[in-house]
């Protein structure tokens, strides 16, 4: 499978690209809209055909770049149910599919961070594309959107330690240059949702963050539940 990592320097933003090398279908995860151009060279420079565009939740730090991808390849964009985003093509649901070529997406709901969090599981690959339920030693917050502590530990230990502990984790965002993890590892290491870690203790540790808004959210949160289209300023 063809597997491109990317990334975003203004919002630490990773963006995905997978395709089947057969039949050249693709997919993209979490693309920004400022670096569209970016992604849309890649995808004409391998002959890739963009099937979906895949957002692991309402972003607050980026406006996503599905709008424009879409309007470039006519691919479908794809967005959680919960989110109520009429402007998404696929409103995908906990157990879903999505295919390219050979490869198979799984949809896992995973909410805590935000309402809308889903997690990308590809099972051949060995791959799950966590959004900001979980980081590399980390987690979003869980402070807004209908986010919720308890929320998120659930869904961290019921949808993605589950799965075999060589799964390698691929978050939404990293602000310390970790690209990657994997189930194992977080599940031993994460200060905040592994090494037995209870959930009354998860709760205790974002209760008292005290993190101050993203600057972008008021802009972002609207943006992409229009799947990209800004508001005037």
């Amino acid at each position: 499978m063809f597997f491109r990592q990317l990334f975003d320097r203004k919002s630490c933003t990773y963006t995905y690209v997978l395709a089947d090398e057969r039949s050249r279908e693709a997919v993209i995860i979490d693309p920004v809209d400022e670096l569209a151009e970016r992604d849309l060279q890649l995808l004409s420079e391998w002959g890739l055909t963009l099937t979906h565009i895949l957002e692991t939740h309402v972003h607050a730090d980026h406006v996503t770049g599905g709008g424009v991808l879409r309007d470039h390849t006519g691919a479908k964009t794809v967005l959680a149910a919960t989110a109520g985003a009429e402007c998404a093509d696929v409103q995908a649901q906990h157990g879903d599919t999505v295919s390219f070529g050979s490869h198979t997406l799984e949809v896992r709901a995973t909410p805590g961070h935000t309402s809308t969090c889903l997690t990308y599981v590809s099972h051949s690959g060995g791959m799950a594309f966590t959004g900001d339920a979980l980081f590399v030693r980390g987690c979003g917050r869980t402070d807004f959107q209908q986010g919720d502590a308890a929320t998120l530990y659930a869904s961290v230990h019921e949808q993605i330690f589950t799965l075999p502990e060589s799964t390698r984790i691929f978050p939404a965002h990293d602000y310390k240059g970790r690209t990657m993890s994997t189930v194992g590892e977080e599940k031993a290491f994460n200060p905040r949702l592994g090494g037995g870690r209870t959930v009354a203790d998860f709760v205790a540790i974002m209760d008292a963050l005290n993190l101050s808004d993203p600057a972008m959210m008021h802009i972002a949160v609207p943006a992409n539940l229009a799947c990209g289209k800004r508001t005037s300023a």
